[in-house]
């Protein structure tokens, strides 16, 4: 059904402050009657991205309340925001609509809304009017079908009907209005029409209905439009495309977020907030090798100048965890480390022969690496016989690493190559960014990095998918 947009006008609200940039101009204005609220305060909010955000404040004098300030407001969706429930209102802005009057009753907001000044709103309550007056009749149909299963599909006839109305609405207010906030909205929920593609096997028909409507999930809403970010929308329509239409790997998701940066380059407050946005997500994502993705973002628009809203320290500290996360990328040759054994013998770590080399950075007072131990000690033992090599990296230093060779033999570590940099001459913390333990690398025979932390407990399954993914090259050579 297509009955309701994604908005409510009447919803819980979450209040944050935003410093955001408004356009120039002569102001607005912006004066509020309401019938049955009793409060003195009323609040101007805001979509912008994911949340909603506090612009302005009114307490009421003679019967209204007033928003006004010197510069014009940014368009977009916008909300009469209701104490202390925070319930809201919704008012649409445009560029040239700044100073309207609206005189609404709390108790029917959709039938009483009444605006002075805006076409914009008249639009869209005329529009929501609409919907209402179909809503009820719609509810009653899908409490009949619930109860009434025989008649099933004559109901379903009632409701399609119903939802070809509302269609047809829909297309009328674009057709009257097509540059107007409430069309954007009606086009940006309307879903994408898929073909059939008839006579294809189902799994290949439904892959290319897949990549049809990946391709053409944005027909419907312009990322470049201004008022995108106001929207209500941009937000669930970037994070469904993320997260549901692309592969959860790094290089598809660097893929689709050049894609999504690309088309909002000038839409500049999308721009600048998306970006951000993506490289926070990439920060916290517990996704392997979703560092790649970090320092893809940062050379692409960061290193290029394209983020001028950053200031050069911010700048430099981005630049500078990218060249530390670089060289360890999945894909990369493991940088070369000299370490140390209790006797004080170096070994390095490019000249371990073995098919498979764990690398494992632990610290004795770890409750994380003391849990993880005995997973490797398992996996140590069931796959040394593959292959598989462990060389643990104890990252105690000075005389602290005396407590690093006590718990090799109380845990029973002694069986794989143990190792620690008392004087830290490798600077292994630096060029490995071990930050935290436990950290776990899995190195080819060339040393090249397969994967990268994860846990003790992962070690069998990954290896597993590593032993298979190399079957699967050796058959199709």
């Amino acid at each position: 059904m297509r009955l309701l947009l994604v908005f409510s006008c009447l919803f819980s609200f979450f209040i944050s402050p935003l410093s955001a940039s408004a356009p120039s101009g002569s102001g607005y204005k912006i004066e509020v009657e309401i019938q049955h609220y009793d409060g003195d305060s009323l609040f101007l909010g805001y979509y912008f991205g994911k949340a909603q955000y506090l612009k302005d404040t009114a307490v009421i004098s003679k019967g209204k309340f007033v928003f006004q300030g010197d510069e014009k407001l940014a368009p977009g969706v916008y909300l009469l925001v209701i104490p202390p429930d925070n319930k809201f209102i919704h008012v649409l802005i445009s560029d040239d609509e700044q100073k309207f009057s609206v005189s609404v009753d709390l108790d029917k907001i959709v039938s009483t809304a009444k605006f002075k000044g805006s076409d914009e709103n008249e639009i869209y309550y005329a529009y929501l009017h609409e919907l209402e007056q179909r809503r009820p009749i719609a509810d009653s149909l899908k409490k009949q079908m619930k109860l009434d299963s025989l008649h099933a599909e004559e109901y379903k006839v009632k409701l399609d009907k119903i939802d070809a109305d509302v269609v047809k609405v829909q297309d009328d207010v674009r057709a009257k209005h097509p540059n107007s906030i409430t069309s954007m909205l009606i086009w940006s929920n309307r879903e994408i029409e898929i073909p059939k593609f008839e006579g294809l096997a189902e799994d290949e028909k439904k892959q290319k209905q897949y990549e049809f409507y990946k391709a053409h999930f944005f027909d419907h809403f312009d990322l470049k439009d201004p008022r995108a970010m106001r929207s209500g929308i941009i937000q669930q329509k970037i994070d469904y495309y993320l997260q549901k239409l692309t592969y959860q790997v790094p290089d598809s998701q660097i893929v689709e977020m050049d894609y999504l940066l690309n088309s909002m380059l000038t839409n500049k407050e999308a721009f600048q907030y998306y970006l951000v946005y993506f490289l926070n997500e990439v920060v916290k994502s517990k996704r392997m090798g979703m560092d790649a993705a970090y320092v893809h973002l940062v050379d692409t628009y960061y290193a290029k100048g394209l983020a001028d809203w950053i200031d050069k320290e911010q700048l430099d500290k981005l630049l500078a965890q990218a060249e530390v996360l670089r060289p360890i990328l999945i894909g990369k040759i493991a940088p070369e480390l000299t370490l140390y054994k209790e006797s004080g013998e170096p070994i390095n770590l490019h000249s371990i022969k073995a098919d498979y080399t764990v690398l494992f950075f632990w610290d004795p007072e770890c409750g994380h690496c003391k849990k993880s131990i005995p997973f490797i000690i398992d996996f140590y033992n069931e796959y040394k016989s593959k292959g598989v090599e462990v060389i643990a990296v104890c990252t105690k230093t000075g005389n602290d690493v005396s407590s690093c060779w006590n718990a090799v033999k109380e845990r029973g570590m002694d069986i794989w190559i143990n190792t620690c940099d008392q004087y830290m001459q490798s600077h292994y913390k630096t060029i490995y960014d071990v930050k935290t333990t436990p950290q776990i690398y899995i190195l080819d025979k060339n040393k090249k990095i397969l994967v990268k932390k994860i846990s003790g407990e992962d070690l069998k399954p990954v290896m597993d998918e590593i032993f298979k993914s190399e079957e699967m090259k050796e058959k199709n050579q």
